[in-house]
Parts: structure tokens; C-alpha cells; sequence
């Protein structure tokens, strides 16, 4: 089934987001809008508005953002194909024809649906029999209330090699498939679980497609966890345990927690922290990564504080660093050495847990950490190859802009730790000496680089905050080499200011000046451009507030084409993958709204400080005047 972006566009305009998000929430008419408190954080204050116009529902309070479809997937936990038939049958469209392969497919699947969940439903039956006393009694040794043990459908498989498929009325083959049992050559079929304490793994539905198994018999054989192989209806590396119920507290909490194992998931959401899911006996692979992402962007590895768990982490983290993206990327959490979650949890409570994750460390602490203390560094040789590694990181990075600052910040750290500062040798200054301090010349560009950049700010190209940033390093040279990086990777994507910047750059090098005095141009500065409000333009403003809104310009200036960029990618992807394009599509536009939001805050500051500075001066309380 290919649903084109143009298809998919057409649906949302026949659709009234409304009247779709109306059915379950109360809203009231606000202008060309509609309010309501948000439905997926508790607030008592409307902060959720509905516009029918631009398609989009968003909240002020939680951040929640979509269309009709995501309203559907998200508030309604529909999946993605299901939201798009429901509200293609309201606007009368046709949903473009499926394969017939993928057909066939998706009815032996629900074929297999029936399999897992009959046999769900006789694993619980036995955990309430005798059989499964031995069950009950460990569950209860590990503090499972009768509440969570309903809600996350704990069963128990018999020892019997025969005993399920007795009784379930399924053919042979079917059971096989749906990994209910296994078929060796030249012996009988027999049961895969047995005389352990059972789990379903469900689907982002809520729907059976795997069980895992923990054994009970301290002295049987076999593996102490086991759970179902890759069927039809499961893959273990593109399914997380429990993301059904933790995708939605996710939303509330805005964080999502991934431990290593389902009984630890279960640990925590016994604890109360519900927004926690597990990895399936395989390190985290990419496409899980990206359901994570979908949640929230920066989820939280928890890991154990032991050697295992630090390899642990570094595997993932070598599998997310070609991912990186902005705004996404892992936070890791390491547990005490010898402790899981329940055994901290255990021991010390649910809030010696809750401070672990209320300051995790970002990815590249732990990647500087693990690679600086993985080796003695006493050589030069040994120090080289701590750099190595720290270099060969970096390189596995594909987006430009994560590359080149993990590359500055990695070895920043490098330089520091293995070049420490030697004292300083005396300052003698240069220039002239006037009574009450040392007056050094203001540095000036050369006659070249100055008419570069007087171009570039007088109507040579129509970037306002592009002219902006310039005239603002002009003021402010000392913030020049502080963002040198993002500069340069801003000038290698645009024609028309980057010869500016690059020349400036250049310069800066070469200017005598601790950065406290405006550059100098032969003719003077130019005056700052028409119509734009920033703070750091300002001469009467805070040197370090100036430096601050000039650093979140930069920032803002080197995202935009970025942004630009990756909802160009996102578009192109619909024709191959439709649901994760739309979900990225989302996120893309979202952060595009933010980014507006975020230069009109930049042009309120300025406003809301120019009238203090005019109130002060005709209440006489301002600056004296010249007489």
C-alpha cells in the first residue's frame, strides 16, 4: 500500500481536526481557535488549542503536537494504518488498493494472533491452578502486587513436553510458526516452554505475538530466560517489551527509561515508574532506537554499574552515533556496582531510583569516560591512542553538524587532559598608556574583509538574521572564536553570506583585542539593520545578556537550513515508509514552529527591554543626560 504525501495531504484537508478531537474532548471556541485542557497531561488551566485552519492541534503546557493522524495514533493508540482508514471512510476518500502478497501476509498473521492468544489465556489459567503454586510463591518472594501480575498477564507453562498442545486445538504447523513449539527432525514435536514462569511480549496494539519464560527449577537445564524465536508475527529487534504501556505515561512524564531485561521493566512499573520497556535478549538495534525516539528525544539507558553493563553501554552507543540527528540522542544512567533496578528499588526505595534518572549523563560524558579510563594513558603512545578512538567515534557520525561538535568537544577534552596549562608567562601590553589604565587600539579589518562584510549588511542579501549575526560579532569580536564551528558550517551552506563570515573569521585570527571593543571598520560601523529587534544589537545592553541572545542567534541561524534540510528528507521518504516518515514529517514541523516561537521571544525581550530602559529615563531614574 504506498500512501504518496499528496494523498495523505488531501485526507487531512477533507478532514475537520475539530470535529475528530471533539468526540472525546470538550472544546470551547476561542477566537478562530478551540481550547480545551489537554488531554495527555493533567492541567486545570487550558493550554491545548485546536486550529482547524492549519490542521494542527498543539499544547503550551506539555508540548503535544499533531493532526488529525497523530491525534488518532497518539490520544487513541490506533495504529497508524488504522487512523488513516477511519478517517479516509469519514471524508469519503478510497484508500489506495494493498498488495496482495502484503494481504495474504497480514491474514496469516492474524491467523497466528489467534495462536498467542489462546495461549496466554491457558499459561494464566495454570498460574491460578496447583501446578503453578511454585509460580505464585516466587512472585510474591519478589514483591509483585496481585494488581501487576493481572496487568502484565503472568502465566505458568508445566513441565509436560506435550502439555500445550493438548490443549489448544490449533494444527501442528500453526504452533510451530507461532514459536508455541519446536520441530526437530526425525523426533516428535514438544512443547518450548516448559516448567517456567511465563510472559506475554505484546505488540504497540497491546496484542500477543511472544512470550518469554523464566525458569523455577534452579537445577534444570537451559538457559535462565528464554524467549519465543522471530515468527511471522515477531521480531525481536524491532520489538521493545512494554512499550504499549509505557509509550503513553511516556507523554505524561516526558521520559522513557530502558533497562535490560522485562522482569526489571516490571520492577519499575511495580515501583510506579510505568514508563519503562526492555530490549528482548539482543543489544538495542537501530529500528528500536527509532521507536524510542518517537516517544520522547532523548531516552534514558539504565545499565548496571558493572563491566558488563559499561559494555552494554558502549554498544549502544556506537549504534546510535550514525544516528544522531538534532535534538535526539540517549542519556545513560549507571546503577550502583552489583545492584539491578529491583534490587535498588528494593534496598533503597523507589526515590533512590528516581534520583539516578533525574540526572543521567549524556552520551558524550560517557563516551569521553569510557574511552579515558578504558587504558593506562602514562605514554605518549597510550594518550595517541585514547585520540584515536575519541577520532574514530566521531567519524562513525553522519550528520555534519553533530560531527564537527563532537569533534571540537571531544577534543577540547582531549587537549586539557593531556596538555594541562602551563603557567602563564607575564602580560606585557601593546598600545598606549593613558592615565587610569592601559587603552588598547580597537582592532579594524582590513579594507577587503571590511567591504565584505558592509555588502553583506546593506542590502546584499535579505537574511535579516544573517545581518543580524554579523553586525553582532562586529559588536561583540570576542563571541567569534566561541562559535567558530557553527559559523563555519553556516558560511558552507550559503552562497551569498558565507564569503562574509569566512573573511571574518580569517581576520579574527589575526586582531589584537580581547574582544571587549566593536571591530572597527575604515569607515565605521554600519548602522544595524531595518527592522530587526535583537538585544545584542543593542549597545546599552548587558555585555553578558548581549553575548547570550547573540549565542542563541548562531544557534538559530546554523539550525534553520538543517531544519530545512531534514523535512526535505522526510518528504522523499513517504514513498518507501510512510508511517516513520509521517512521524518524523511531525517532529520536523514542530521543531519549525518552536524555532519561530523562539525568534519572536528574541524580538519580545528586546521590546520588553527597550521600554524598561524608557520608562526609567522618563520616571528620571535612567542614565543622566549630556548637558
Amino acid at each position: 500500500m504506498a500512501l504518496s504525501p499528496q494523498w495523505l495531504d488531501e485526507l487531512r484537508m477533507r478532514t475537520t481536526l475539530s470535529a475528530v478531537i471533539g468526540r472525546t474532548v470538550r472544546l470551547t471556541k476561542a477566537g478562530r481557535e478551540f481550547k480545551a485542557c489537554c488531554p495527555f497531561h493533567n492541567e486545570k488551566t487550558p493550554s491545548f488549542y485546536v486550529n482547524d485552519e492549519k490542521g494542527f492541534y498543539h499544547c503550551f503546557g506539555c508540548e503535544a503536537h499533531g493532526d488529525a493522524i497523530r491525534w488518532l495514533t497518539d490520544q487513541r493508540g490506533m495504529p497508524f494504518m488504522d487512523a488513516v482508514k477511519e478517517l479516509a471512510a469519514e471524508a469519503g476518500m478510497e484508500v489506495p488498493a494493498p498488495d496482495p502478497r502484503a494481504a495474504e501476509r497480514a491474514e496469516k498473521r492474524a491467523s497466528l494472533h489467534d495462536v498467542t492468544a489462546a495461549a496466554q489465556q491457558w499459561f494464566v489459567d495454570k498460574l491460578a491452578s496447583a501446578e503453578g503454586s511454585e509460580a505464585r510463591a516466587y512472585l510474591k518472594r519478589r514483591g509483585f502486587s496481585d494488581a501487576v501480575v493481572r496487568e502484565f498477564g503472568f502465566g505458568f507453562a508445566p513441565s509436560d513436553r506435550q502439555a500445550l498442545k493438548g490443549a489448544l486445538s490449533f494444527p501442528e504447523p500453526m504452533l510451530v510458526e507461532a514459536g508455541m513449539r519446536i520441530e526437530v527432525e526425525g523426533k516428535d514435536p514438544y512443547d518450548r516452554f516448559r516448567g517456567r514462569l511465563m510472559l506475554p511480549i505484546q505488540d504497540a496494539r497491546g496484542r500477543v505475538i511472544a512470550f518469554g519464560g523464566r525458569i523455577l527449577d534452579a537445577d534444570a537445564h537451559g538457559p535462565k530466560y528464554l524467549n519465543s524465536p522471530d515468527t511471522p508475527l515477531f521480531d525481536k529487534g524491532r520489538t521493545l517489551y512494554n512499550l504499549h504501556r509505557a509509550a503513553p505515561a511516556a507523554r505524561q512524564s516526558g521520559r522513557i527509561v530502558v533497562v535490560e531485561g522485562y522482569m526489571d521493566a516490571i520492577a519499575l512499573a511495580n515501583a510506579g515508574i510505568a514508563e519503562a520497556v526492555a530490549p528482548l535478549g539482543t543489544a538495542l538495534t537501530e529500528n528500536q532506537i527509532e521507536l524510542l525516539w518517537r516517544q520522547v528525544e532523548r531516552p534514558i539507558l539504565c545499565f548496571d554499574g558493572d563491566n558488563a553493563g559499561q559494555r552494554a553501554a558502549m554498544r549502544a552507543i556506537g549504534r546510535v552515533l550514525p544516528m544522531l540527528r538534532p535534538g535526539h540522542s540517549l542519556s545513560i544512567v549507571r546503577m550502583p556496582a552489583g545492584m539491578d533496578p529491583d534490587d535498588l528499588i528494593r534496598d533503597n526505595g523507589v526515590g533512590a531510583m528516581e534520583e539516578l534518572l533525574s540526572s543521567p549523563a549524556s552520551l558524550l560524558d560517557t563516551l569521553w569516560a569510557f574511552e579515558r579510563d578504558a587504558q593506562p594513558l602514562d605514554s605518549p603512545e597510550e594518550k595517541a591512542g585514547l585520540k584515536e578512538r575519541l577520532q574514530n567515534h566521531v567519524e562513525a557520525i553522519q550528520h555534519p553538524d553533530i560531527r564537527a561538535l563532537y569533534k571540537r568537544e571531544l577534543l577540547e577534552r582531549f587537549s586539557s587532559f593531556a596538555f594541562p596549562p602551563r603557567p602563564q608567562r607575564e602580560f606585557k601590553p601593546r598600545g598606549e598608556w593613558k592615565k587610569g589604565g592601559f587603552n588598547a587600539p580597537p582592532p579594524r579589518l582590513s579594507p577587503e574583509t571590511a567591504a565584505r562584510l558592509k555588502h553583506a549588511m546593506s542590502g546584499g542579501q535579505r537574511d535579516a538574521l544573517a545581518t543580524a549575526v554579523i553586525h553582532g560579532l562586529l559588536l561583540h569580536p570576542g563571541e567569534i572564536a566561541r562559535h567558530e564551528a557553527a559559523l563555519s558550517r553556516f558560511a558552507a551552506r550559503d552562497p551569498n553570506v558565507g564569503p562574509a563570515i569566512d573573511s571574518l573569521m580569517a581576520a579574527a585570527e589575526t586582531l589584537d583585542s580581547l574582544g571587549e571593543s566593536p571591530i572597527s571598520l575604515p569607515e565605521g560601523l554600519p548602522a544595524p539593520p531595518a527592522n530587526t529587534h535583537f538585544a545584542f544589537l543593542d549597545k546599552g545592553s548587558d555585555p553578558v545578556d548581549a553575548c547570550e541572545d547573540l549565542a542563541e542567534a548562531v544557534s538559530l541561524l546554523v539550525e534553520r537550513p538543517a531544519l530545512e534540510v531534514a523535512l526535505a528528507q522526510a518528504t522523499a521518504r513517504f514513498e518507501t515508509d510512510p508511517e516513520g516518515a509521517f512521524a518524523e514529517q511531525q517532529r520536523l514541523l514542530k521543531r519549525k514552529l518552536d524555532f519561530e516561537a523562539r525568534l519572536g521571544q528574541m524580538a519580545s525581550r528586546k521590546a520588553a527591554s527597550v521600554a524598561a530602559r524608557d520608562s526609567e529615563v522618563a520616571q528620571g531614574s535612567g542614565p543622566a543626560s549630556d548637558e
